[in-house]
């Protein structure tokens, strides 16, 4: 399996690990994203979860079209689903999630990319939807990309093909950060820093109040947001954060 998985300093990097094909997202790959996904997730220790791909080339140029992908188009479905487990995960699991775009992201890649909360792309990236140049769909990205791009132009992306540039991205708001290849780790560092630096629970409960609105009605959004309002207000982390801001020191977060 081409992922690699490594913790330090609460972070937790995930690597898709193949990169003279440009580390595709094969069937295997996504189930080892997935996985390890979920490990960072229950994982104490892990304060954020950055994703990244190996080389200097592609963050992942999307599914691995030699792998039997429309050979047995039935038989792989199951297994398929396993990207949207991922996004699931990756949405729901309460931490914060940074893709460290090192190079181009297509396709599924480009939904990968995406789909973290913050995306820091290097400025020489190519990013887009290809699928339909091969006679395919990008399925399951279109939950991800909607979230954060504006329907027409997620529809021109799937539906032409084309290539942008991540400047273009972040206009659109898939990309959050664009960054010269040389301050791509230290934009990732400051980043994770400022995450792993800020109260755990605050995160989680602002992280799924945030998500769990974005697709609601007004009314409905404006209570959950009141709702997790309180819901952080009765943490313990709240209470230490406020008691330290009066008493002029640094919060000593508890995650509770």
């Amino acid at each position: 399996m081409s992922v690699r998985y490594e913790v330090s300093e609460r972070r937790a990097t995930i690597t898709i690990d193949d990169p003279e094909r440009r580390n595709p997202m094969s069937v295997d790959v996504m189930a080892g994203l997935y996985e390890y996904t979920k490990q960072a997730v229950a994982d104490p220790d892990v304060g954020v979860i950055v994703y990244t791909g190996a080389g200097d080339k592609a963050f992942s140029a999307g599914g691995d079209l030699s792998s039997s992908f429309v050979d047995d188009p039935i038989g792989l479905h199951a297994q398929r689903g396993v990207l949207a487990d991922l996004f699931r995960t990756m949405v729901r699991g309460g931490k914060p999630t940074v893709a460290r775009v090192n190079g181009h992201a297509l396709a599924g890649g480009f939904g990968l990319a995406v789909a973290c909360d913050i995306t820091i792309c290097v400025e020489e990236a190519k990013l887009g939807t290809t699928e339909v140049r091969v006679g395919l769909w990008p399925m399951m990205i279109s939950a991800i990309l909607l979230r954060s791009m504006p329907r027409k132009a997620v529809l021109d992306l799937m539906m032409t093909g084309r290539i942008i540039d991540p400047h273009e991205a972040q206009r659109l708001g898939a990309v959050s950060r664009v960054v010269a290849k040389t301050d791509l780790d230290a934009a990732v560092d400051e980043v994770v820093a400022g995450l792993v630096a800020a109260s755990p629970a605050t995160l989680l409960m602002g992280k799924d109040s945030f998500n769990g609105m974005s697709d609601a009605d007004f009314d409905t959004a404006l209570d959950r947001l009141q709702g997790g309002l309180t819901a952080i207000a009765l943490s313990d982390d709240a209470e230490e954060g406020v008691r330290a801001f009066i008493e002029k020191r640094p919060p000593e977060w508890s995650g509770r």
